[in-house]
């Protein structure tokens, strides 16, 4: 096991656009940079779940299960369809009003409500099947068969859970920038249902999606 050749694998998986990915750009826009990162807790929470399944041997299991392949797909398409309709229904920029020159108040005019982004990121994270498929696929080629196995899932778990933390930081820093753009009632609802569009089409995606 090498861990320092596995590590800029990590970073390259963890960056691949995707739902989670779109939250903590949408994150980084809304709530800035640090929220981001919090909320990030969630999304690794779920996958340590997932790498401990696979680490136990369940995650081939689950990939031979249709049935439960399916479900997982379904319960996270449903999930994506309502983030993007309430998204794209929305008139409100986390939750803060414009002021009466039409632009949008200081960052830290509104509470930022971060068990509410830990729970998103988590829910996004735990409904995505394409996460155990990428864990039961791709750790084992990193493991040394001729050491103990439970060790190097520990190190190469936690080399990726952090490689999370960066995708974010990269996803949440380009969000930041964004903000700068939406300076007007316009530019709230043309975000909104760009955020809107994105979580479904990747529920229309993930529904398309094979094992």
């Amino acid at each position: 096991m090498d861990a320092l050749l596995f590590a800029p694998v990590a970073v390259a998986i963890a960056l691949t656009p995707g739902p989670n990915n779109f939250c903590s750009l949408n994150n980084g826009i809304r709530s800035g940079i640090g929220a981001a990162l919090v909320g990030t807790l969630g999304r690794v929470t779920a996958f340590a779940i997932f790498l401990t399944v696979s680490a136990v041997g369940l995650g081939a299991m689950l990939l031979a299960s249709e049935a439960a392949f399916t479900a997982v797909k379904w319960v996270g398409a449903c999930y994506l369809f309502w983030l993007g309709w309430r998204a794209w229904h929305s008139r409100e920029f986390s939750g803060m009003a414009l002021t009466e020159d039409g632009e949008l108040p200081a960052s830290n005019a509104a509470p930022v409500r971060l068990k509410a982004l830990i729970a998103q990121e988590f829910l996004l994270g735990i409904t995505n099947p394409k996460a155990i498929i990428l864990f039961a696929a791709i750790f084992p080629q990193f493991i040394d068969p001729g050491q103990p196995a439970a060790r190097q899932f520990v190190v190469l778990g936690a080399v990726y859970l952090g490689a999370e933390f960066v995708s974010t930081a990269v996803y949440a820093s380009c969000g930041r920038q964004i903000r700068r753009f939406i300076r007007t009632p316009r530019g709230v609802v043309r975000l909104n249902r760009a955020t809107g569009g994105f979580f479904m089409g990747a529920g229309g995606l993930l529904l398309a999606a094979n094992r």
